[in-house]
């Protein structure tokens, strides 16, 4: 029964009730026909006086009361952008505190995703001491014994007095002005990794990283509760420094906190760590303990007692990237390629043993973030379909014994998802009848190089990590970092969001299995390529940088090499002048040489040709990516560099940047933030943006 019409019908006199009842209920029924309508207008009523209220309003009249009030839209980057609700709701509250630093700082982290910190730079100039407001803490002479302070100068964190400094603020060259706010934005975000085995060295030295190299580890930024509380270093995803964890080591060190260790026979409580220098010295590491659990935070090494060797060495810890790409202890349920059950593989059970179970179809899930040292070979039949992925938010180490031989027969699937591997490469094997097959990695990180050495380098330098024999193959690549690749001929590789390093810009990133040849067909799109690529056929590159060179007496005619041209398309793209690709549209750095010529070029007409070639050259040297760093390992790994041209990073086709880094919209969030300053930045202040990684 409808309450609506029950109420209505209830309001007819009960004669025309009783007879409505006798006759069939014509009347009854009307009143349905009513009451939905009525429904519909309370309904309506009920939506008008919700939509007076920004908490309560449909989406589309945000935007109408953020006009009310002066509220301007911004780059929809960030779930906080992508909704104007939210900071519609507390504009006012802002506003009230306008110009103050906590407000810039707030809004630094709401417009940009970023955790901030706002610096007022005046606060930190040598000045003559005024005795009605005296600063202690403004020293001219450096207090040697404030370790702290030492620490973090000329940083976000700074407290050390500096002499004035003239430059603009905005150029990001002068700081320490009277009118000069400086915003420090930390571009790397802190991503976890929980429970994983520590690597072992031997019984008394241990690293945290499952690679075996040294790692830098970083704070777990604790949230800010008050907007009155301006950031601090346990706040912000800060590399730790060895004296940081030693004076702070409640606030570092424990289960829910940046770094913990912990075994079945040691006591790794706070009351047993202690943090050295646990440097190289020559065969053995420096300052071995004597009775304690050693962190070195800088190298991510630990050591333990002798005489005492730990079972069941498990880390947690955290390492800084720049959005989440690669294998990774972060949300991916929506790209996990098959549903329904799965077999579950936890440390201390064989993978080979479940993936021979499933390989007629099936889906092996890794339910933890453990090592997992095998020798893997798969085969999978005819039409099935098979998944080896990690738990959601888990990121499980393969350690591959040699290669791993993948066959797929005629109409298979093979997807990987969440996997670190390392050791070996990946091989799809040239065996099994003809016909299509298909190979997804999705979130996955293939060590460039197969693995690292202690001080993070490559092994095999040279070595690819995926290796397709198979003709007719399809692979798909997504979100993942991987080393070189090798493909035959008649396979189609399309690769996204993902970042392919043959280690160095000489190295061959893709071609066929012989190193020299054409691969495969190939697709790109927001995307690094570090090395040389010779394909069959570029089908399609966008915002892609190909960052390759060739060396004296190089065997490659070109570091970029389409064999076929007529069809595929190259797109705001960093595509080396002297590669040969299909037609180039807005790509760099052609078009700051065209850009170039013609200013130069005037009259038209006017430039020799010993000129032009020295103009192309000087653009062509300048309009060239430049990465914070090249190595596998590093925090800032395949990250486009501050001096990095502004053709690079707003190149692509919707003005940010271009490369595997594309969609963390960087020069948007910026751009953010530099509309709001111009709202909130008091009269005659000056701000500046530093990115702090």
């Amino acid at each position: 029964m409808n309450p609506e019409a029950d109420k209505l019908y209830q309001l007819l006199p009960a004669l025309y009730r009783i007879r409505d009842t006798e006759q069939g209920g014509a009347l009854r029924a009307l009143c349905e026909v009513l009451a939905e309508d009525i429904a519909v207008l309370r309904e309506n009523l009920d939506q008008l006086y919700d939509d007076q209220f920004i908490e309560t309003c449909a989406d589309w009249v945000a935007p109408y009361i953020g006009d009310l009030i002066g509220y301007r839209t911004l780059h929809a980057v960030t779930e906080r952008t992508r909704s104007a609700r939210a900071e519609v709701a507390n504009t006012i509250a802002y506003r009230r505190r306008k110009g103050t630093a906590t407000v810039l700082e707030q809004l630094a982290r709401d417009v940009t995703g970023w955790n901030a910190r706002v610096v007022e730079f005046f606060q930190w100039l040598e000045t003559s001491q005024y005795m009605n407001h005296v600063r202690p803490t403004n020293l001219v002479t450096v207090d040697l014994r404030n370790w702290e302070a030492l620490e973090r100068r000329d940083t976000a964190f700074n407290g050390i007095a500096h002499s004035v400094d003239m430059r603009r603020i905005e150029t990001q060259q002068g700081r320490y002005n009277i009118p000069n706010i400086g915003l420090f934005l930390w571009r790397l975000d802190a991503f976890s990794l929980t429970g994983s085995p520590a690597y072992r060295v031997d019984d008394e030295r241990y690293l945290f990283s499952p690679l075996g190299s040294d790692t830098q580890l970083v704070t777990r930024p604790e949230s800010e509760t008050d907007i009155s509380h301006l950031a601090e270093p346990i706040n912000v995803p800060e590399p730790i420094s060895r004296r940081v964890l030693h004076q702070s080591l409640a606030r570092y060190y424990g289960p829910q906190l940046s770094l913990f260790v912990e075994a079945d026979n040691l006591d790794t409580s706070i009351g047993n760590v202690k943090v050295c220098h646990l440097s190289d010295q020559g065969a053995t590491w420096a300052h071995l303990p004597v009775s304690k659990v050693t962190i070195d935070p800088v190298l991510g090494r630990i050591a333990v007692p002798p005489g005492r060797p730990p079972v069941n060495l498990h880390v947690t810890c955290h390492y800084g990237f720049s959005m989440p790409t690669g294998g990774g202890e972060y949300e991916r349920s929506k790209t996990f390629a098959l549903g329904g059950g799965f077999t579950s593989v936890t440390q201390g059970q064989s993978l080979q043993a479940a993936l021979t179970a499933a390989q007629a179809g099936g889906v092996v899930e890794i339910g933890d973030s453990g090592r997992y040292q095998e020798t893997l070979s798969l085969t999978v039949p005819a039409t099935a379909k098979v998944e080896l992925r990690a738990a959601n938010e888990h990121r499980p180490t393969l350690v591959l014994n040699g290669d791993w031989t993948i066959t797929l027969a005629p109409g298979s699937e093979l997807t990987l998802n969440g996997l670190l591997i390392t050791g070996g490469r990946l091989r799809i094997d040239a065996a099994g009848a003809d016909g299509t097959r298909l190979l997804r990695l999705r979130h996955c990180t293939l060590v460039p190089g197969l693995s690292l050495t202690r001080e993070g380098e490559p092994v095999s330098p040279a070595e690819p990590s995926l290796v397709i024999e198979r003709e007719g193959t399809t692979v798909e690549i997504d979100h993942c970092v991987l080393g070189g690749l090798r493909a035959v001929d008649h396979t189609e590789v399309s690769i996204t969001n993902s970042l392919v390093d043959a280690t160095s810009p000489t190295g061959v990133a893709y071609a066929a299995p012989d190193g020299l040849g054409a691969g495969g067909v190939i697709s790109i799109v927001n995307s690094t390529v570090m090395g040389k690529v010779h394909t069959k056929r570029l089908d399609l590159a966008s915002n892609t940088i190909f960052a390759a060179a060739l060396t004296n007496g190089d065997s490659w005619s070109h570091p970029v090499w389409s064999d076929q041209n007529q069809q595929g398309c190259c797109r705001f793209s960093f595509v080396p002048l002297n590669s040969i690709v299909p037609r180039r549209y807005r790509c760099q750095p052609d078009l700051a040489v065209d850009a170039a010529l013609l200013e130069a070029d005037q009259p038209k007409g006017s430039l020799t040709g010993p000129e032009t070639q020295a103009i192309t050259l000087a653009t062509q040297a300048r309009v060239r990516p430049a990465f914070t760093a090249r190595r596998y390992g590093l925090a800032a790994y395949g990250q486009l560099a501050g001096h990095c041209p502004e053709e690079i990073r707003r190149g692509a086709d919707d003005e940010s940047e271009m490369g595997v880094f594309h969609d963390v919209f960087a020069p948007q969030r910026e751009d953010n933030l530099k509309i709001r300053l111009q709202e909130y930045l008091r009269f005659a202040l000056e701000a500046g943006l530093f990115h702090a990684t």
